[in-house]
């Protein structure tokens, strides 16, 4: 056997043995970290859910003592005839977004029903038996309805008058429509058994579009009947293949402690189940290249086959280390440089796997800006409510002061509305920032429509308005109107920072590196800590801002790779700097 021949074998022998263990390795180690990161994501999204339900549950039990704080509750608590109260719940109900609302007397009598409007009269006695309803909060609650049985989410309120105590009880039927409020990142869903009956009944198994399939009701049932003997959250897998999914029981518990439902939250394995796939076929397509490459180049392809073994073993120890994005260098097109390209496919599946964990904290973080837009919309929808009220019970109990109490009403509603119209269209300017289409723009004839277009306003605000325009300003490229609504922006600011009038200057300017406009007002300042936070997000020195509208602007200027700054003293008025290419 010649030198060859025998280094050949050698060779042979060295990259099966080499490339078969690289494979396992990396093999078993991808798949230990994935499903390590499953888990972790798994739990994150579980965790997720509870939080969702639980501001369901919050939401709830704010509702109901927001009806229970209101003077229509109070109203009804000091009286003893409840007679013309027999509608009230319902109106209460539909506007406060509840499915179920009931007004009980002190002595557990019925007097008002959304749900069953027949039940007027009817004794609520186990609404007497706990005296302290606001500490309890919103609680799971079997409900008799006209069209059957059903498990509510209710909170109570009480209205108190002197000594005399109104029962609020309201709340959300756990059904279709409140598993639509649950809006699960991709690849989950979730289903709600409730436990009306003995027996598992498949018809009592939903999920967002209504009853779950027959097939989700066979799998799910030995998870559920298990849940139910052992009152506890379970855990297990279900289905097989890329339809493989794991699902997490959450006993859900009413006010005795009595089991009345079963929240599934569905993970699927889809993921996982196509990475085993690709790492077996991957697997394979290594070994058989390096065996193929073995015999192929013999001893002269040793040192250079080598050095890319070498490299691709250290890149996979990175990966095993928790560096996912090391790559190897693909340097050749044959089949090592192919197994450095299918190693990077790889890697690169796992960071976007990462960045799917990331996408699901910018839901969460798109749920922040949703609660902080309903917190500021709350804001002016209590005086509407409030002036409405005063204005019905003017009509009724005072005809000849309505007149009176319309105007004053009417001029109060049309300031929350106009409020509420500014609310909506700041953050509607927030979250519709598209990326600048660029086109030649002249600034001077931006600044020359913007003072046009809020003329009358100024002078009806005593405010005298000076142009500084350089007539040499060279065109700039630039997105006409998210330059446009920059320019507006911050003269709007101006005319809200001067109310006892003042002057606003805006003035063009060219330098060495572009163009600089400048707005300019004279009313009161700002101190050096509000200038260091005045383009944050939600950040306002106004009684009535959004705190989004320099936010917009500090974005529109950073789109166009430019710069804006602040100038001010208290006292001295304001100058906005922006710097153009």
């Amino acid at each position: 056997m010649t030198f060859r021949t025998r280094l050949l074998l050698i060779f042979t022998a060295a990259v099966v043995v080499a490339v078969g263990l690289v494979g396992l390795l990396v093999s078993a180690g991808i798949q230990y970290r994935f499903e390590r990161l499953e888990s972790q994501r798994v739990d994150a999204l579980v965790a997720q859910f509870r939080k969702e339900y639980e501001r369901n549950v919050q939401e709830i039990a704010r509702a109901v003592n927001g009806i229970a704080a209101s003077d229509t509750a109070v109203d009804i608590a000091a009286k003893t005839d409840y007679s013309a109260y027999n509608d009230t719940a319902a109106s209460l109900a539909a506007a406060h977004g509840l499915d179920l609302l009931e007004l009980v007397a002190a002595d557990g009598t019925i007097i008002s029903s959304a749900e069953w409007p027949a039940r007027f009269g009817y004794k609520e006695d186990w609404l007497t038996q706990h005296p302290d309803w606001k500490s309890r909060g919103a609680f799971l609650k079997r409900e008799e309805l006209p069209d059957g049985v059903t498990v509510a989410l209710l909170a109570v309120g009480t209205a108190t008058a002197g000594d005399r105590v109104l029962y609020v009880a309201g709340g959300q039927r756990l059904d279709r429509a409140f598993l639509s409020t649950l809006v699960p990142p991709a690849g989950m869903r979730a289903l709600l058994y409730r436990n009306l009956q003995t027996q598992f009944a498949a018809a009592d198994l939903l999920d967002a579009s209504g009853s779950a399939p027959a097939t989700d009701a066979a799998q799910l049932r030995p998870l559920i009947e298990r849940v139910k003997t052992l009152k506890r959250e379970e855990t297990n897998s279900v289905g097989s293949g890329a339809a493989a999914e794991t699902i997490h029981a959450l006993p859900l518990f009413g006010l005795d402690n009595d089991l009345l439902g079963v929240l599934l939250v569905a993970s699927s394995r889809r993921e996982l189940v196509e990475l085993d796939a690709f790492l077996l076929k991957l697997g394979i397509g290594v070994a058989s290249g390096g065996i193929f490459l073995g015999i192929a180049l013999s001893w002269w392809a040793t040192a250079r086959i080598t050095r890319p073994v070498r490299r691709l073993a250290e890149s996979a120890g990175k990966v095993a280390a928790g560096d996912w994005g090391a790559t190897v260098e693909v340097a050749t097109a044959d089949e090592i440089g192919q197994l450095a390209r299918a190693f990077n496919r790889m890697t690169h599946e796992l960071v976007e796997q990462r960045e799917r964990l990331v996408q699901s904290e910018r839901v969460a973080a798109w749920r922040e800006l949703a609660r902080r837009l309903a917190h500021e919309l709350k804001n002016p929808l209590f005086p509407l409510q409030i002036t409405v009220e005063n204005m019905q019970r003017a009509r009724d109990q005072y005809p000849e002061q309505f007149d009176e109490v319309f105007r004053e009403g009417s001029a109060t509603l049309l300031a929350e509305l106009a409020n509420l119209k500014q609310i909506i269209s700041r953050f509607s300017d927030f979250a519709k920032m598209p990326a600048p289409e660029m086109h030649r723009i002249q600034l001077n004839g931006l600044a020359a429509d913007t003072v046009q277009l809020f003329g009358p306003q100024l002078t009806q605000a005593h405010i005298v308005i000076r142009t500084e325009l350089d007539p040499h300003l060279p065109v700039i490229m630039g997105d006409h109107e998210q330059l446009e609504r920059v320019l507006r922006n911050l003269t709007l600011n101006a005319i809200d920072a001067m109310p006892q009038g003042g002057t606003l200057t805006i003035r063009t300017a060219a330098h060495e590196t572009g163009v600089r406009l400048e707005v300019s007002d004279t009313g009161q300042g700002l101190t050096p800590e509000e200038c260091a936070r005045l383009f944050t997000p939600y950040y306002t020195t106004k009684t009535h801002g959004t705190g989004l509208g320099l936010a917009i602007v500090q974005s529109v200027i950073s789109d166009h790779k430019g710069r804006i700054s602040v100038e001010s003293e208290p006292g001295k008025g304001s100058t906005f700097v922006i710097d153009l290419g």
